[in-house]
């Protein structure tokens, strides 16, 4: 938990390592004034917002680094407090020596998200914006910058902030027809108030939904590449990767457990995990493996399951494509080296519309995969302009919504109170609330903004 709020606090804003340049954070309300005791060059305490000024950072007489500072003064800046960035030479050394400096003149190193959390509360964002800080730092992907680009510029903040509205102006008129309890009378009107419900229950719905879509936007398409031993799924991993990520071997049973990497195609994240053959097996650890690629499967978004063309006939092709239909798995079938079999079979093979064939030794067809995995996925909704929903927690408090605005339903058609109502409509009001930061505790900030970098 972050106390003594009103301290001025540092860190490092740039990652640790040697590098080019590194930049130093302070805020508070002596940012500028303690930087300006250990600062040669201009009087910082005299200069405009929005301003960068060269000069030297000194322990006394030491020269520790020249550098450039730039102020923003309070409420313009980021954290809406006094705020000061030095550029430092990228040396850990010299960020570490200007760093325990500023320590020794009284300025407190900030804490995990500190930076960003002091922006929150000072008004500069709300919390479900604060979190699409974290998220567009992490961002990987186009479609994942993209979604934390919207959420941080307040476009599912707004959504929730006219929801809010509504209920809240029908709330004070169920309120005030409480205070008048003993006149009977009905400030309102119990169908605008259904329509309105189920209005807003609609586009909650649709938020809930789209977190499906949302989780794998920002963890990646879990795809897992499955087949038999020797049909080719450690060469097609490292073919896609463009590296030797996986051992690759004439030997049955190589990959024994799971091997795992990332790659991005047309702003898509996918995950690939190569996994171990499909077959029966007397080898204890091979069947373990064996056993966790089931289990994958079941759990991935798409498998790629492999076919070895010179091994497998026609009829153990359909039979095994029928099995796969039957597990309930979204999968594309490959048929892998093309470069090892006869012309004939190959165009054979090509009459089945909805195998992909490639040779991953050769590294052909990759690009039909690539499209054909799009189009798998429903690439396009990836990068519609709609809010998509990508953290858990605002998926349990919409849920959470969602269930008090049924239950405001259900007392409408059975005729409830309005103060059993008011409760109800309370409840939806308050997980709504969650989201942005209209209700929060000391609890719910410290989990949020310890997941944070230091240096935000």
């Amino acid at each position: 938990m972050i106390s003594q709020i009103n301290d001025t606090i540092i860190a490092p804003a740039t990652a640790q390592g040697v590098g080019a340049i590194a930049v130093i954070r302070i805020s508070g309300e002596e940012a500028i004034t303690k930087t300006n005791a250990v600062f040669w060059g201009k009087n910082l305490e005299n200069q405009a917002s929005h301003t960068i000024h060269y000069g030297t950072i000194r322990d006394g007489e030491e020269i520790l680094d020249e550098v450039l500072v730039s102020i923003f003064r309070a409420p313009k800046s980021f954290t809406k407090e006094n705020l000061v960035e030095i550029s430092t030479h990228g040396s850990p050394y010299i960020v570490r020596k200007i760093i325990q400096l500023f320590i020794r003149n009284g300025v407190r190193p900030a804490q995990a998200g500190e930076f960003t959390k002091r922006a929150f509360l000072n008004g500069q964002f709300d919390l479900a914006q604060a979190e699409a800080v974290a998220d567009l730092i992490s961002a990987e992907s186009e479609a994942m910058h993209k979604t934390a680009l919207n959420q941080l510029r307040g476009g599912f903040s707004n959504i929730l902030k006219e929801l809010r509205e509504k209920l809240i102006h029908f709330a004070s008129l169920i309120e005030l027809e409480l205070d008048f309890g003993e006149e009977d009378v009905e400030f309102a009107d119990r169908q605008d108030l259904r329509n309105l419900i189920q209005e807003i229950l609609k586009i909650i719905t649709e938020l809930i939904s789209s977190f499906d879509l949302g989780n794998v936007i920002k963890n990646g398409v879990p795809t897992v590449i499955a087949g038999k031993p020797n049909a080719g799924k450690s060469t097609l991993l490292n073919a896609l990767l463009n590296e030797e990520k996986a051992i690759v071997s004439e030997i049955a049973g190589t990959t024994r457990d799971f091997i795992e990497d990332e790659l991005v195609i047309e702003g898509i994240s996918f995950r690939f995990i190569d996994t171990a053959g499909l077959r029966e097996t007397t080898n204890q650890i091979e069947k373990i493996g064996v056993e966790r690629t089931r289990k994958k499967m079941q759990e991935a978004a798409l498998v790629l399951y492999l076919f070895d063309l010179q091994e497998t006939t026609f009829e153990e092709f359909e039979n095994q494509i029928q099995e796969l239909k039957n597990q309930n798995v979204s999968f594309l079938a490959i048929g892998n080296k093309t470069d090892r079999i006869s012309a004939e079979r190959l165009q054979k093979l090509a009459s089945y519309s909805d195998t992909i064939l490639i040779s991953a030794k050769e590294k052909q067809g990759l690009e039909a995969l690539k499209a054909e995995l799009l189009r798998k996925i429903d690439a396009e909704s990836f990068h519609s302009q709609n809010t998509i929903v990508t953290n858990i927690r605002h998926y349990e408090s919409l849920v959470q919504t969602q269930e008090s605005l049924e239950s405001v339903l259900q007392g409408l058609h059975t005729g409830i109170t309005g103060d059993f109502l008011a409760m109800d409509i309370r409840h939806a009001l308050h997980y709504l609330g969650e989201i942005t930061g209209t209700i929060t505790t000391d609890d719910l900030l410290g989990n949020i903004f310890s997941k944070f970098c230091i240096g935000k």
